[in-house]
């Protein structure tokens, strides 16, 4: 079975941008982010209200770091502090050696190639580092971006469920992708 454990909380970095763990400092950042009706408009949560919503959704990403059963990072550009976005191993279900991976960014740093950046290094934190086997994500069919994200990093569509999900009083279709462990 997979062993997790984040601590120290891994801090990484690419050309561009430090992921770092995110903090209660973070939450007025995180509150605009969660709040905003396009950076949200295919993640199935509720908007954030106020910034004691975005302290709330910390304590759950921290919660479940402290558990072992996932790991999100802030999205910052390198030497400043600003969060822009997120991305992270969530739900990983040890005894498959698996995760899903979910991000959002701000609107105002979009197709930049900022989070095919991240994503190429966090990938390569969970199979290198956590060892897993497999990764998922689960996407909203209308997601044209977040899927062609996915394909570039050689996930594949393995599922279309119809109405799967239900979300403010509407059923949503979902887009199940997949990635293996790469060869080393």
């Amino acid at each position: 079975m997979l062993r997790t454990n984040f601590h120290p909380f891994p801090e990484l970095s690419t050309e561009r941008l430090t992921l770092r763990r995110i903090v209660d400092a973070d939450k007025d950042d995180l509150f605009l982010l969660r709040s905003d009706r396009g950076v949200m408009a295919y993640i199935d949560r509720p908007l954030a209200v106020t910034t004691e919503d975005a302290v709330k959704w910390i304590r759950v990403v921290d919660d479940t770091l402290l558990a072992g059963d996932g790991i999100t990072w802030g999205i910052s550009l390198k030497g400043q502090p600003a969060l822009l976005g997120t991305i992270g191993l969530w739900r990983i279900v040890k005894e498959h050696y698996r995760a899903e991976i979910g991000y959002l960014l701000h609107p105002g740093y979009q197709r930049r190639g900022l989070t095919q950046e991240a994503m190429v290094k966090v990938l390569d934190y969970g199979f290198s580092v956590i060892n897993l086997h497999s990764v998922e994500a689960n996407v909203n069919p209308e997601n044209e971006a977040s899927c062609r994200l996915l394909e570039k990093n050689g996930f594949v569509r393995e599922a279309y469920f119809k109405e799967n999900h239900f979300f403010n009083g509407v059923f949503k279709d979902s887009f199940i992708y997949s990635l293996l462990t790469p060869l080393r």
